[in-house]
């Protein structure tokens, strides 16, 4: 059973988390919610646990349940300046900015965080699965990126985003191969796997 608050003394917690973190093209999208301390709800939980049709259901339940939403984007020309992880929580900070309550608290999920000014965080692993504000951000996060994502495939048709979203599948690695790459590749990924080769002559 997801928590809904961390400390019982905050009066507003925001759970944040990203998607697409490791894909090799598109931004990476952050989200930031302030659920109720009394919020509670029978299936939501980590984004990457429940299918599309669900996710999707419950966007609207979420931004009508919390006190404050928000999603921001770090698009691929950021990522390759600053490198993802930087970009990642670059992305929450953004989704932080735009609340429009103040939390006491951001939960984060992982390990790791740059802090947000004046307010103070806790780093939870798997907090996607542990507390509802971070299950609800991952789950706006991951919409409203798959949603960009296919948006993407019908000006990029070559490598299937609609149905892998940006992430290194075959399809998406043979589209690159035979196509390219486009503006919206992260190019300090390793956008196609490294040949060993087996027969250095010495």
């Amino acid at each position: 059973m997801l928590k809904s608050y961390f400390s019982e003394d905050t009066k507003f917690e925001a759970g944040c988390d990203e998607a697409g973190r490791g894909c090799l093209a598109g931004p990476v999208v952050a989200g930031a919610v302030i659920l109720p301390k009394d919020f509670d709800h029978k299936i939501l939980t980590d984004s990457k646990a429940l299918n599309k049709k669900t996710r999707d259901s419950l966007v609207s339940e979420i931004k009508e349940a919390s006190i404050s939403w928000a999603v921001a984007i770090v698009e691929p020309e950021e990522i390759d300046k600053i490198n993802i992880l930087k970009a990642s929580f670059l992305a929450m900070h953004r989704a932080v900015d735009q609340l429009k309550t103040t939390p006491d608290l951001l939960l984060i999920d992982g390990n790791r965080f740059t802090p947000y000014p004046s307010i103070s965080h806790e780093c939870i692993v798997k907090g996607d699965s542990k507390y509802f504000s971070i299950a609800a951000a991952s789950i706006l996060a991951k919409t409203y990126r798959d949603n960009l994502m296919e948006e993407y495939a019908q000006e990029h048709p070559y490598y299937g985003w609609e149905k892998n979203y940006g992430y290194p599948t075959r399809q998406h690695r043979d589209g690159i191969r035979e196509y390219g790459i486009t503006p919206l590749h992260r190019k300090s990924f390793q956008l196609l796997p490294r040949q060993l080769d087996l027969f250095k002559e010495k």
